[in-house]
């Protein structure tokens, strides 16, 4: 029976793909099996293991149906008349509607020999239809974009996304109604908060342009386009963000400041802070999701080598003295220390925060927002928390002599202090703190640790690929090169798992203890460039060479380490 059952013909695509000898007649019989088994189409099965490139599949199959073949990477996805065709017939046949011309729908298919797909879209569209083949990986994502997409349009919310609570921070009793004359609006903003919470992004940023407004989310450190809501509402869409963050509706001419608290359910929360600016075209909105889940993932998944994570914990652990952690905004300065503070929290300890504003809550932990306009200070804050018999103090920001010199005092009269400047690497930031005012004398004597991060893009573990680098690049990268026969390179490709590639980031880091001859050549009035090089003699290596570890570990691509860090 089984003889007989592999002597049928092949027919269609699969015919197709063995006579231009893409797949041999038995993996091709096999892929058919196993393709029913998983209960996966056929061509979908073949690109998702592997086993034809979709391009040559896609140009073979143009030739011979005598289809044409178009690149969809050439075609605006956010033109196409979805509407003509529906979700549920693009789903069930993988095709997507690209035009239409007349009396006549062009259909993106890379499987021709599917003639029930477009006889159906004829029947329900009223519409003549004409195929075009396609890549089948590039249909697949260009799919999976356009229904993502058209879940945020205004149409077909789901209904209970007007009842979400958002409740004011700041008066936990203070509810603040989602109720609103502008429902579908309310709807729409409450839709992308939770979008942009179940994507794991950083910040929603709302951008109003002169001919269209636009919605991106910023996932892994990179931006993306959501959506792109008509124009006509983005006024309204701006006033819902600001009445939900108790901001001042009337005015739009200067930047505002607020908080959402967002009740998910009667155990889960999320907070958002909010920011407006005004530009040409009317106000931008910044949204920031903080998650206080962030600062409990463990120091192991931050991404420390061994050895650094050692040093970074004694340094948290001493009884007093100063810790500084470095880098640009985005970089995980805060998840670093609060990470730290989690790890000292105890119930004999009393930490005080100044921060703004608070962006991770912890329980057992003092925070502090700034409020500048009040005389909130990070300095008047830090002063009055040495009068509060403080063991740990966290300043959120150094920026002004001040706030340093009271930061400075604190670590020298028993006090252990965490805080965060912004500066390019650790050696910098020790020039920084002279620039502002603060004597060699007193920083040897008062900081013992700083440390600079960055934050690299996962290859996702799923996809990656050993790549094809010359030596000579390799080289000029930072490898060694009597390491490089030794090691595999790693590079992105993308698959449904993951974005382009990648998946979560990693942390890289310089960490720079204050040795004693570290301490020598900063009271000699050495210079960025000298403390660098003792550091690097002295083991410490550089966020480049941190990030080149991550790379001979497969965790990230040399590309993702050129974005980050300077040559």
């Amino acid at each position: 029976m089984a003889t007989a059952k592999n002597k049928l013909p092949l027919l269609g695509l699969a015919k197709c793909l063995v006579n231009n000898e893409l797949l041999s007649d038995a993996d091709m019989r096999k892929a058919i099996e196993d393709s029913h088994r998983e209960h996966i189409p056929l061509l979908s099965y073949l690109v998702q293991k592997k086993l034809v490139d979709p391009q040559a599949v896609a140009l073979i199959s143009s030739l011979e149906f005598n289809i044409p073949f178009l690149d969809l990477d050439a075609i605006d996805l956010t033109d196409i008349p979805l509407d003509l065709v529906g979700q549920k017939l693009i789903e069930q046949h993988h095709v997507l509607p690209l035009f239409k011309r007349g009396n006549k729908v062009f259909i993106a298919t890379s499987d021709p020999a599917n003639p029930t797909a477009l006889g159906e879209i004829k029947f329900n569209s009223r519409l003549n239809t004409e195929a075009i083949i396609v890549e089948e990986n590039k249909l697949t994502k260009a799919i999976e974009n356009v229904l993502e997409a058209s879940d945020t349009s205004m149409d077909d919310l789901d209904d209970d996304l007007g009842n979400l609570e958002f409740t004011d921070p700041e008066a936990e009793d203070d509810v603040v109604t989602s109720g609103s004359d502008d429902a579908p609006i309310v709807k729409f903003v409450n839709k992308v908060l939770l979008d942009g919470i179940k994507r794991g992004v950083s910040d929603l940023h709302f951008e109003a342009y002169e001919k269209y407004f636009r919605i991106r989310f910023r996932g892994d450190g990179i931006l993306y386009e959501y959506a792109r809501p008509p124009a006509s509402i983005s006024t309204r869409l701006v006033s819902r963000i600001k009445v939900m963050s108790k901001m001042d509706i009337a005015e739009r001419r200067v930047p505002q400041d607020g908080r959402i608290k967002l009740k998910l359910s009667k155990t889960k929360s999320i907070d958002f802070r909010v920011n407006t600016c005004p530009t040409l075209f009317g106000e931008k909105v910044v949204m920031r999701i903080l998650d206080s889940s962030n600062a409990e993932m463990g120091i192991e998944k931050l991404g420390f080598e061994p050895d650094q994570q050692k040093i970074f914990t004694h340094a948290i652990n001493r009884p007093y003295g100063m810790v500084l952690v470095t880098g640009p905004t985005g970089s995980g300065k805060t998840v670093s220390l609060y990470t730290g503070l989690n790890m000292i929290n105890r119930v004999g300890t009393n930490i005080s925060t100044a921060e703004d504003p608070v962006e991770i809550t912890v329980d057992g932990i003092n925070q502090v927002n700034v409020n500048p306009k009040a005389g909130l200070t990070f300095a008047s804050a830090l002063k009055a928390f040495l009068r509060q018999d403080p063991d740990i103090i966290m300043v959120g920001e150094i920026r002004d002599l001040e706030t340093a010199s009271i930061a400075v005092k604190a670590a020298q009269t028993g006090h252990l202090v965490l805080s965060t400047l912004h500066t390019n690497d650790a050696p910098q930031t020790i020039n920084r703190l002279m620039q502002m005012g603060i004597e060699p004398f007193n920083i040897v004597s008062a900081v013992n640790l700083v440390m600079a991060q960055r934050l690299a893009r996962r290859l996702c573990q799923h996809c990656k690929a050993p790549g094809d680098y010359p030596r000579e690049l390799l080289i000029k990268y930072g490898f060694a090169e009597e390491e490089i026969d030794d090691i595999t390179i790693y590079k992105a490709v993308g698959c449904d798992l993951c974005n382009n590639g990648y998946k979560g980031r990693v942390g890289m880091y310089q960490v720079m203890p204050i040795t004693t001859k570290l301490k020598t050549l900063i009271l000699a009035g050495g210079n960025a460039m000298e403390l660098a090089e003792l550091a690097k003699k002295e083991g410490v290596n550089d966020l480049r060479m941190s990030g080149l570890l991550k790379v001979k570990q497969g965790i990230t691509t040399i590309e993702e380490v050129d974005r980050v860090t300077e040559e």
